[in-house]
C-alpha cells in the first residue's frame, strides 16, 4: 500500500489510499516514488513563488487524489494520478494561487470518481469547487451526439472562464499534458483532439497571452494533423540550422557591443522558432520557407521601458529598418496585454532580422500571459476587453453549437487597434468598420451613430479601420435615431451584427404585437361576450399559458406573425369563460330552465321540456346533422354543443346538468358554419365564390 506523502518532512500525513486493492498496489509499486516526488515538486514551486502561504491544503488534495484515483490507470500504463499532478505542477510553476493548484490536482475527481462538488467545497472551499466545476465535462447522456456534447462542454467552460479565467488556465495545462501523452490513443482520436485544440484551446491560450502553452499546443497538433508538412519544415530548419545559427550569433554579438557602447543593460538572445507558426506564415503570405522574415530573430530584454526605446534607436542606427515592419505594442498593448517593440531590419549580410525589445517583466508576461498576474499580484487584470465578448456571446447564443461557431469566429480573426479621441484603445477584428467601433464603445452609441471621423477626416461608415487610427463617432439625439439595415453588409463583429439584428427583430416584434392585438380584439368582439377588460385579460392570460406563450404580449406577437390564428385565440377564450358563465356558483337548480319567448317551429327539441330558451354554443357552433348534447345553464337556458366539442369534456364533469337534445324534423333557423373552399388561384375567384353563396341566401361574416 502506498504510504501518505509528506513532502515537507514534518508530521506524518494521513494515509493516501486506504481503499486501494492489493493487486493495484503491486501494479503501481514502481510509481510510488514518482508520485511522491511530483507532490514534493508542486509544494516546492508553490512555496518558492508564494513564501509564507500555507501549502498544507495542497498535500491534503494530493493525498485525496491518490486515494480516489488509486484504481485508475492511463493508456500509458501509468497511475492516473500522475496526470492531475503534472497539471498542478505547471500551474504552481507559473505562480498560481492555492485554490488553482488544489483545483488542478482534483480537476478530474468529480468527473471520474465518486467525489462530489459538495465534498470538494466542504474540504477545500467554494472557490476550488467552482474551478473544478468549470472544467468538468457535461455528461454525454444529456446530448444526442458527441458534437453537441463538445459544444455544450466548451460553452460551459468558456462561460465559467469569463467569470474566473483560472478555469481556462487549468484546462490549458490539462489539454497540454494530454497531448504530451497522447501516443497510445488511436489515430482518429488523436486527430479529433488535435483539431479541437487548434480550433479552440490554442487560440484561447493566445488570447490569454500564455505563449509557452500556445506554441507547444500548436506544434504538437501540427505534428498529428500534418505529419509530412511538419517533417518537411523540421528538415528545412535542421539543414539551415548551422547557417542560421551563425547569423544569429553574429547579430547577438554586434547587438551586445552596441548596447554596451550606449550604456544600456540588456540580455540578448536568439528567438526559438516554432514549426506551426512558420507553416502558418508560409500559407498566409504565399511565400516559400526562405522568405519568411522572422526565421532569424533576436530578443533584447531590458530593465525598464526607457531602455527599450533607447535600444530601438541604437538598432535602427546600426541596421536599416524594413518599411512597415515596426510595431509599438508597449504604447498600445495587444488585447491580451502583450507589450513589446517589434521591428525588422536588414541585419548581418543583408538578411532580414526580426528584433523584439521589451522589459524582463514584459517578457515574463509574454510567455505566461495572464498567469503572470498571480505571481506579481493577487487576481486577474480587469482590462481584458475580450472577456466581455465571451459574456456577450453567452447572452446572444442560447444554442451551444451557435455559441461555439461564434467563439471560433472571434478567436480566429486577426486584430486591429483603433483609438478613441480620449486615448482608449479598442481592439477589433481585421476588416472592422467605424460602425463596429461604435458598437464596441456602447450599444446605444452604435444604434445612434450618424457619422464618423478617422484621423480627423470625415469618412463613410463602411470605412475599414487600420491599427493606430483615431476614430471619432458622431451620434444623433433624435428619438427616431436607429441603425440601418445596410450596416449588416459591412459590419463584421458579433456584437455589432447582433445588436443591429436585435433592433430590427424588436421593431418587427412590436409591429406584430400591435397587429396581433388588434386582430384578436376584433375576433373577441364578434363573440359578443360583454366581458370586462379585467375578465378578458385574465382569460387571455390563461389562453397564452395554454398555448405555451410567456404572456399575453407574446401571444399577440404570435398572432401578428401568423403562427396562431385569431379565431383560435377567441375560441379558446370562449372555453375559458363559458364554463364560468354556466356555473351556478352554488345557486338553486330545482328550476334551472326558465321559459323563453315563444319561437315558431323550434329547431332543437329539449327532451322532457317545452318552451325553453335554447342557444347554440359558440365554441363549436353545431349545425343540423351534427350529433348534439345539451347543458343546463343558470338563467340562460340550455346551451347546445356538438358531441365532440372539446369544451363539452369539462362540462361532462357536471353530469347532473347534462340533458338530451335533438334536432327538430321541421327545423327552422340560420346557423353559422365554416366553409373551406379549395380552388386554383385565378382572377375574380373570391367574387365568384361570394356570388354563389349569395344565391343560396347565405350571409358571409368577415
Amino acid at each position: 500500500m502506498l504510504e501518505s506523502v509528506n513532502p515537507k518532512g514534518d508530521e506524518p500525513a494521513e494515509p493516501a489510499s486506504r481503499a486501494r486493492a492489493e493487486s493495484t498496489a503491486s501494479d503501481h509499486i514502481d510509481y510510488e516514488d514518482e508520485i511522491a516526488r511530483s507532490i514534493r515538486e508542486i509544494v516546492d514551486l508553490f512555496e518558492r513563488h508564494r513564501p509564507g502561504h500555507d501549502s498544507d491544503p495542497i498535500v491534503k488534495a494530493a493525498n485525496l487524489a491518490v486515494e480516489v484515483h488509486a484504481e485508475q490507470t492511463r493508456l500509458t500504463g501509468e497511475p492516473y494520478v500522475l496526470h492531475p499532478l503534472a497539471v498542478a505542477k505547471r500551474l504552481a510553476d507559473y505562480g498560481l494561487d492555492l485554490d488553482t493548484v488544489v483545483a488542478a490536482i482534483l480537476h478530474d475527481t468529480v468527473e471520474d470518481t465518486d467525489i462530489t462538488l459538495d465534498d470538494i467545497k466542504a474540504q477545500f472551499g467554494g472557490q476550488a469547487g467552482a474551478l473544478i466545476d468549470g472544467v468538468t465535462k457535461l455528461m454525454r447522456i444529456d446530448y444526442d451526439t458527441k458534437e453537441e456534447q463538445q459544444a455544450a462542454t466548451i460553452r460551459k467552460m468558456t462561460v465559467a472562464m469569463a467569470k474566473d479565467v483560472r478555469v481556462l488556465l487549468i484546462k490549458l495545462a490539462d489539454r497540454l499534458h494530454n497531448l504530451q501523452t497522447i501516443g497510445p490513443l488511436p489515430q482518429w482520436k488523436q486527430e479529433r483532439t488535435a483539431q479541437e485544440t487548434l480550433d479552440i484551446y490554442a487560440p484561447l491560450a493566445h488570447r490569454l497571452g500564455v505563449q509557452e502553452i500556445k506554441h507547444e499546443l500548436e506544434d504538437r497538433c501540427f505534428a498529428i494533423l500534418h505529419p509530412s508538412r511538419n517533417a518537411e519544415i523540421t528538415d528545412l530548419l535542421t539543414k539551415r540550422a548551422p547557417a542560421r545559427q551563425a547569423v544569429i550569433e553574429q547579430a547577438v554579438a554586434i547587438t551586445s557591443e552596441l548596447m554596451d557602447g550606449a550604456g544600456i543593460k540588456a540580455d540578448i538572445s536568439g528567438r526559438p522558432k516554432h514549426n506551426y507558426s512558420i507553416y502558418r506564415k508560409m500559407v498566409n503570405s504565399g511565400q516559400p520557407f526562405e522568405q519568411i522574415h522572422d526565421l532569424i530573430g533576436i530578443r533584447i530584454l531590458t530593465d525598464d521601458v526607457k531602455d527599450c526605446y533607447a535600444a530601438l534607436g541604437v538598432i535602427h542606427s546600426r541596421w536599416a529598418p524594413v518599411h512597415g515592419r515596426f510595431k509599438d505594442y508597449i504604447a498600445t498593448p495587444k488585447f491580451n496585454l502583450y507589450q513589446s517593440l517589434h521591428t525588422t531590419v536588414l541585419g548581418p549580410n543583408g538578411k532580414p532580422l526580426e528584433v523584439q525589445i521589451r522589459t524582463h517583466e514584459m517578457h515574463h508576461r509574454a510567455e505566461y500571459g495572464i498567469a503572470s498576474h498571480w505571481r506579481y499580484k493577487e487576481g486577474a487584470p480587469e482590462d481584458l476587453e475580450w472577456m466581455s465578448d465571451i459574456r456577450f456571446l453567452q447572452d446572444t447564443y442560447e444554442n451551444p453549437a451557435d455559441f461555439l461557431a461564434g467563439l471560433k469566429l472571434d478567436l480566429y480573426r486577426d486584430e486591429v487597434f483603433a483609438v478613441t479621441p480620449k486615448g482608449r484603445v479598442i481592439t477589433l477584428p481585421k476588416g472592422a468598420t467605424t460602425v463596429d467601433f461604435a458598437y464596441a464603445i456602447h450599444s446605444e452609441v452604435g444604434n445612434r451613430t450618424n457619422g464618423a471621423r478617422v484621423n480627423g477626416r470625415l469618412v463613410p461608415l463602411s470605412t475599414e479601420l487600420k491599427s493606430g487610427d483615431i476614430v471619432e463617432i458622431t451620434t444623433s439625439n433624435s428619438a427616431d435615431a436607429a441603425p440601418s439595415r445596410d450596416w449588416l453588409q459591412f459590419t463584421v463583429t458579433n456584437r455589432a451584427i447582433s445588436k443591429i439584428r436585435q433592433h430590427f427583430n424588436r421593431e418587427r416584434r412590436d409591429e406584430a404585437q400591435s397587429n396581433g392585438k388588434e386582430t384578436v380584439m376584433k375576433a373577441i368582439a364578434k363573440l359578443g361576450l360583454g366581458l370586462t377588460s379585467a375578465a378578458r385579460d385574465k382569460a387571455l392570460a390563461a389562453v397564452a399559458e395554454d398555448l405555451s406563450y410567456a404572456d399575453i404580449d407574446m401571444l399577440f406577437v404570435a398572432v401578428g406573425e401568423g403562427n396562431v390564428a385569431a379565431s383560435t385565440v377567441a375560441n379558446r377564450l370562449l372555453r375559458q369563460v363559458e364554463p364560468a358563465e354556466d356555473d351556478d356558483g352554488g345557486g338553486n337548480l330545482l328550476d334551472p330552465i326558465r321559459p323563453a319567448r315563444p319561437q315558431p317551429g323550434p329547431s332543437i327539441i329539449v327532451e322532457g321540456a317545452t318552451d325553453v330558451m335554447v342557444r347554440i354554443a359558440k365554441c363549436c357552433a353545431p349545425v343540423p346533422g351534427d350529433e348534439i348534447e345539451g347543458f343546463v345553464t343558470v338563467g340562460r337556458g340550455v346551451s347546445v354543443h356538438r358531441s365532440d366539442c372539446t369544451n363539452l369534456n369539462s362540462l361532462n364533469e357536471r353530469s347532473d346538468r347534462m340533458i338530451d337534445v335533438r334536432w327538430a324534423a321541421d327545423r327552422i333557423g340560420r346557423f353559422a358554419v365554416w366553409i373551406q373552399v379549395e380552388a386554383l388561384d385565378r382572377p375574380w375567384l373570391l367574387r365568384d365564390v361570394s356570388e354563389v353563396l349569395s344565391q343560396l341566401d347565405a350571409i358571409i361574416y368577415a
